[in-house]
């Protein structure tokens, strides 16, 4: 499989960290009538955002988000087997319009439409990081009962699919299941549980475009769910083989969302993404 689509090996690992703090956006005042494609605000990345080229715009996802302990998914390929891009390729890599830089150049597009490629386990397409070990060579689980796991994800819903409009941003996988997922639908923002769609609302006016930070904190047991720094639930998990992922899950697919076409999508923007295990 080659993987050249705007691929410029050698730029993913360079670069300094950007100095700018993250700060809150304030919410869109246009109210969600149908679902639309917004930009997210140019807020600045994170404190681990990766470096950007000269004249502060980036062309790789890798120059915005430090990928070295990821891999993507994305909707396209074989039936019941979507493209999956591994490291060190990932570093060069980038597929309009699935997994790219915004125009900005300050935020990494995740998109997944309706019609995309899907897992075997799975009716609804994804563009989606799934936490690999620290060289990327091969997938990580840890224990929820051992150490302490940490994701902080900053990022904003963009783009809901019509009809049902659910779109997943961040989650926390077990070996069988889901554990908690970050889902939007509508403008209505939940934390879920297992199977629990609707464990925890966090938000019933969620704004399009809105930029926010989610953070999973695991240990002895149980998984914190923070946003924007605030904590908003804890969730009892006892599994030893858990791992993060975040990007744009579509909950929907051509049997319950039309019109089935590539413009009818799920998306997220993510400008920063950071994982910390601790013994």
């Amino acid at each position: 499989m080659t993987h050249n689509d705007s691929a410029r090996s050698g730029w993913g690992r360079r670069g300094r960290l950007a100095l700018a703090s993250a700060l809150p956006v304030a919410a869109l005042t246009t109210a969600l009538v149908a679902p639309v494609s917004v930009q997210a605000a140019d807020a600045p990345a994170g404190p681990g955002a990766r470096a950007t080229t000269q004249g502060g715009r980036a062309d790789l996802p890798s120059e915005v988000l430090d990928l070295g302990n990821w891999k993507v998914t994305l909707p396209i390929g074989e039936e019941e087997k979507p493209t999956e891009i591994f490291q060190p390729e990932l570093d060069g890599y980038s597929k309009d319009p699935y997994f790219t830089v915004t125009r900005s150049g300050k935020a990494v597009r995740f998109r997944a439409p309706v019609n995309g490629v899907t897992t075997s386990g799975s009716k609804n397409p994804r563009t989606e990081l799934r936490e690999m070990e620290s060289d990327g060579s091969d997938e990580i689980e840890w224990s929820s009962t051992s150490g302490k796991h940490t994701m902080t994800v900053r990022e904003a819903f963009t783009h809901l699919p019509e009809d049902k409009p659910h779109v997943v941003g961040a989650q926390i996988h077990g070996g069988d299941d889901d554990v908690t997922a970050l889902r939007l639908e509508g403008t209505k923002l939940y934390v879920t549980k297992g199977d629990t769609t609707h464990h925890h609302l966090i938000t019933d006016d969620y704004q399009l475009g809105t930029v926010f930070t989610v953070r999973y904190v695991v240990a002895k047991g149980k998984v914190k769910v923070y946003f924007n720094g605030r904590l908003e639930t804890t969730i009892a998990h006892s599994d030893p083989s858990n791992y993060f992922k975040t990007g744009a899950y579509t909950q929907a697919h051509c049997g319950n969302s039309s019109p089935c076409a590539d413009d009818n999508y799920g998306e997220v923007e993510i400008r920063d993404v950071r994982v910390r295990h601790e013994d």
